[in-house]
């Protein structure tokens, strides 16, 4: 089934691939403007910086915010890889985000639908859209083929 997310979530895989050339766990991340034009495209690079907080996500918030001259990025859409954590899922929602897409749930540690459902509390000042499961068995495969990797590599 193609849905309308289904290219930039593409990107976001590229981005995510990137991520993989500084050992860090490849989540790409894609902020699409209000007008559906791609206005940032990032990866993790918590390794590459030494940062926690240098989540895709995160970073792409970040760039979007320059490029709008505002922190509130109302009618823009983040699409991610990987279904967000806590932390990304909130700085989202302070972002005053309209929609998250993202492909893999997270069982572990998932903030939006899988452990906890951040953008969509109803506590909180502000809710974002969520669609999930889009190309969620690429990003998925991404994953375990890193982490499977990975696990070689130590033996």
């Amino acid at each position: 089934m193609t849905t309308p997310f289904d290219q930039p979530m593409r990107l976001a895989l590229d981005a995510a691939r990137a991520a993989i050339a500084h050992g860090d766990v490849p989540v790409g991340a894609v902020l699409l403007g209000p007008d559906g034009s791609v206005a940032a495209v990032d990866h993790n690079r918590r390794e590459e910086t030494h940062d926690p907080t240098a989540h895709a996500e995160m970073l792409v918030l970040r760039a979007g915010a320059r490029l709008a001259g505002d922190w509130r990025l109302t009618g823009h859409t983040l699409v991610v890889t990987l279904e967000p954590c806590a932390m990304c899922a909130m700085a989202a929602v302070l972002a005053r985000v309209d929609r998250i897409v993202y492909g893999a749930a997270d069982l572990k540690t998932g903030a939006a639908w899988s452990l906890f459902n951040i953008p969509q509390d109803e506590r909180l000042n502000h809710r974002c859209e969520l669609v999930a499961g889009v190309l969620a068995e690429e990003a998925s495969s991404l994953l375990v083929e890193f982490f499977s990797k990975r696990r070689e590599d130590r033996r």
